[in-house]
């Protein structure tokens, strides 16, 4: 027979502080029939119905209120063996300091930094930023952060942890003629960097990393792109472009939602891998920083 687990009783004690599966449910952030299933299940393992549902209400069995005390004394036992551990990880207060490239800072790090904010709040962030690869990883082998987030480092020794793949999109004017020839399927429609060869560029300043993708990119369709603009923030790249000042090639990621341009996938797609990597073994803060991170970094898998 099946033991009760910490996330069952969870459960109870929520359903009994509610009054209903269906509130429970939705505090717990679960489908009611997965509530329903795991409440069944604790029933089954503790050998009687604990609770007794009503027009309205719940109401606990015999069973239900002999059990309900034990529950939460588990309950916060658990909490208490958390924090515990919490502080003797060093995830309770201290500080992180954290290298990124331009576009991760801008894209992929915000609800990142939220979600840890309110996991730890007595942990803070100091965020280093660097517009090319290459000066991110000399910041890190020179000791300037406990770990770094960018395209993966060339030789690197230290540990490295692959996040996924990042997704490069076109950006133009929503009047440029392109928009009249995509399809009308709710799908994100395709150009070839070749047809786009005689158009001056929104380009990006020679120290940003993102200038040499965008050459190199362009080199491989046959062309060398002339610039009409180079922007020094990552973040003007799609504002200027979409203004009507050329294409822009930039990170999917960094483009606000509702943005008024008009946005083409490369064809063939433009991507590139990107890593989080430490000098050395990880201490456990770092560790939980990561896990987080990749968790919860909204990009695609590395492609077969």
């Amino acid at each position: 027979m099946a033991k009760p687990t910490l996330r069952q009783f969870e459960y109870l004690v929520t359903v009994v502080d509610t009054g209903s599966f269906t509130r429970a449910a939705e505090q717990l952030h679960v489908t009611q029939p997965a509530l329903s299933h795991q409440m069944r299940a604790l029933e089954s393992a503790l050998g009687g119905p604990l609770l007794e549902r009503l027009p309205r209400s719940v109401r606990l069995t015999p069973t239900g209120r002999a059990v309900l005390p034990h529950a939460r004394a588990a309950l916060a036992e658990a909490g208490r063996l958390e924090a515990v551990a919490r502080r003797a990880a060093g995830l309770e207060e201290g500080e992180l300091e954290v290298a990124a490239i331009y576009s991760v800072s801008l894209g992929i790090l915000p609800p990142v930094l939220r979600a840890w904010h309110r996991r730890h709040p007595g942990v803070r962030i100091r965020l280093r930023e660097y517009p090319h690869a290459d000066r991110l990883q000399e910041a890190m082998a020179a000791g300037r952060a406990d770990l770094a987030i960018g395209p993966e480092p060339a030789g690197w020794e230290g540990p490295i942890r692959e996040l996924g793949v990042e997704e490069f999109t076109i950006v133009l004017p929503a009047t440029d003629p392109l928009a009249m020839v995509t399809p009308a399927t709710g799908r994100t429609a395709t150009v070839a960097l070749a047809d786009l060869a005689d158009r001056a560029w929104v380009h990006y300043a020679p120290d940003n990393g993102l200038a040499e993708l965008l050459d190199q990119a362009c080199a491989r369709a046959g062309f060398h792109p002339r610039a009409a603009v180079r922007a020094e923030q990552t973040s003007a790249a799609p504002l200027l472009a979409a203004a009507g000042l050329g294409p822009a090639l930039v990170p999917a990621s960094i483009v606000p939602p509702q943005f008024d341009g008009l946005l083409l996938r490369p064809d063939p797609p433009i991507r590139r891998t990107l890593t989080a990597y430490t000098r050395t073994r990880p201490d456990p803060l770092t560790v939980a920083f990561a896990d987080l991170l990749a968790h919860r970094t909204h990009v695609g898998p590395t492609p077969e």
